[in-house]
């Protein structure tokens, strides 16, 4: 095994799915919160997986999904290698913001990088879905695929897949968690098999102006279009406070937002970092008449993705 490097560490962000109306195609990056994943490059067909954190997550590569991962990219190595993982989550599980996409994606990225980046991103998002697969019941890439990426990405198709990175104008995102899990997998169970074709059709041009919207920078576009008739009518009576707290955000000047992911984390778009603030304010309020502990972020969308994490040099002259 001759490799240029064999320890990699990254900083796998936080993303946002479905984008309202976009259930499993659309989805964007944050700047934070984000996973710090290290990584040892082996000379052994081994993963051996360590979490520096509380959440007390399975190592056992089988079950973890990280090791899930690794393991399908492993599938297409013939090297006798493996890896070593050290993981310290800032992405809470259970949270809606791809804390388990943050975790496979970051694992594989980094491990990517120590194979001499042989793999192409798209097999990269491959390898991903196989972890969020365990996490979730379901191989899907609206998480996975901003976070390889970066920025804000379409889900054409999963064969392939079909990844298209959307241009947007600038955008703050304020994420707002109420202290509850809901469990992607128990998520999908509510949803209907079947939709009305009134309200397919409703969907679609949602979809289709939202990805307008973000290419020609029409802020009033993307906020017209931030509506589901589909999914958030069903899961947004897992989430209390809901409806309060989306109809006081656009109040306060946000272009709209909904469930993030599959919940109970809500988004809220913001043009500029003001409105951001007051909706995070007057969110932290709603929750605390209510009695339910609330956290907040505050994030532009990340352009990067997964990214290496640099150590500066020590003794450096500034």
């Amino acid at each position: 095994m001759d490799m240029k490097q064999n320890r990699v560490v990254v900083r796998a962000p936080a993303t946002v799915a479905n984008l309202v109306c976009g259930f499993d195609v659309l989805g964007l990056a944050l700047d934070h919160p984000y996973d710090r994943i290290a990584i040892t490059l082996l000379d052994e067909r081994v993963i051996r997986i360590v979490h520096d954190d509380e959440y007390g997550l399975p190592t056992d590569p089988e079950k973890n999904v990280m090791g899930v991962a690794l393991l399908a990219l492993l599938e297409e190595v013939k090297e006798a290698v493996g890896f070593d993982v050290v993981c310290t989550k800032g992405i809470r599980p259970g949270s809606g913001i791809g804390s388990s996409a943050a975790g496979a994606a970051g694992a594989v990225v980094g491990a990517n990088k120590l194979l001499g980046n042989r793999f192409s991103k798209n097999d990269l998002i491959r390898f991903a879905m196989e972890g969020e697969k365990i996490a979730s019941g379901a191989r899907h890439a609206d998480n996975v695929a901003p976070a390889i990426y970066g920025g804000i990405t379409l889900i054409r198709s999963m064969e392939g897949p079909d990844i298209v990175q959307i241009p947007f104008p600038e955008l703050y995102v304020t994420i707002i968690h109420p202290q509850i899990e809901v469990k992607t997998s128990d998520a999908r169970q509510i949803l209907k098999t079947s939709v009305e074709l009134k309200d397919a059709v409703h969907q679609w041009g949602n979809v289709a102006g939202l990805v307008s919207g973000l290419f020609l920078k029409d802020y009033e576009l993307i906020g017209r279009s931030l509506e589901d008739v589909i999914v958030e009518p069903q899961r947004c009576i897992l989430i209390p406070g809901f409806a309060e707290v989306k109809k006081d955000s656009i109040r306060a000047g946000a272009l709209g937002g909904g469930i993030s992911g599959s919940g109970p984390s809500l988004f809220m778009l913001s043009k500029d970092a003001s409105v951001a603030a007051d909706v995070e304010i007057m969110a932290k309020e709603r929750y605390y008449k209510i009695g339910l502990p609330v956290l907040t972020y505050i994030s532009k969308v990340n352009e990067y993705g997964v990214q290496e994490e640099v150590m500066p040099i020590v003794g450096a002259v500034s």
